[in-house]
């Protein structure tokens, strides 16, 4: 009987990368799954679209009807409660989503490894459901510089969406392993090859507590 493919989940700060990172897991042979695109999809369900209308009337959405994700950001970190309120009805959804497509390709001799590009993963408990966590660390200034030419954010901005979730340093501390990316390509490429090789070849049995393990060099 064939192992269970392990579950990698991908943590750290704001613009340091975990889509990247994941992306290059994918190329190795991982499978993906990505929550933001899920979180995407579940916004143009019928059923989510008329609760949003319910909850916040037609300020969260653009013209043509679609969710307009920016409003509705905006209103999720401002407001903790609309935030919960969002997450009881989205987070659901998106774990419906991803055991389904853990189930589809369980068997699938072409996929390595599951990973997890998911927000929260600690703050929501998730990272209780991975074999390892793998930390994408970038310094601040290149974190910001990042989301600064990507999503328009200043520096306030930044800290104040990360000032809901854990503090980096603790999230890096019970991490299974850091992936450094602030270097080149190849680099990182490299490192994310060597992670994935070493988890491959440890234990697929669920994590045992959050004691962390070696980081990659």
């Amino acid at each position: 009987m064939a192992h269970r493919k392990p579950i990698i989940g991908i943590v750290g700060g704001i613009g340091s990368g975990k889509s990247y990172v994941s992306k290059l897991f994918g190329q190795l042979g991982c499978l993906v799954i990505d929550s933001d695109q899920q979180v995407r999809d579940a916004y143009q369900r019928e059923d989510v679209r008329k609760t949003l209308r319910e909850w916040w009337g037609d300020g969260v959405f653009k013209t043509d009807g679609t969710v307009n994700r920016s409003a509705v950001g905006a209103r999720v970190f401002s407001s903790t409660p609309d935030r919960h309120r969002l997450e009881r009805l989205l987070h659901p959804l998106v774990a419906d989503e991803r055991q389904k497509l853990m189930e589809r390709h369980a068997t699938d001799p072409q996929v390595l490894a599951f990973v997890w590009d998911t927000p929260l993963l600690f703050e929501t408990g998730l990272d209780g459901q991975c074999d390892k966590v793998v930390f994408v660390d970038a310094a601040r200034d290149v974190r910001l510089e990042r989301v600064r030419t990507t999503r328009g954010w200043d520096e306030p901005e930044l800290s104040r969406r990360e000032n809901l979730q854990w503090p980096l340093d603790r999230k890096r501390q019970i991490s299974d392993y850091v992936v450094t990316n602030a270097t080149d390509a190849d680099d990182v490429r490299g490192q994310v090859q060597n992670v994935l090789s070493r988890i491959i070849d440890e234990t697929t049995s669920p994590r045992k507590g959050l004691s962390p393990h070696g980081e990659v060099e």
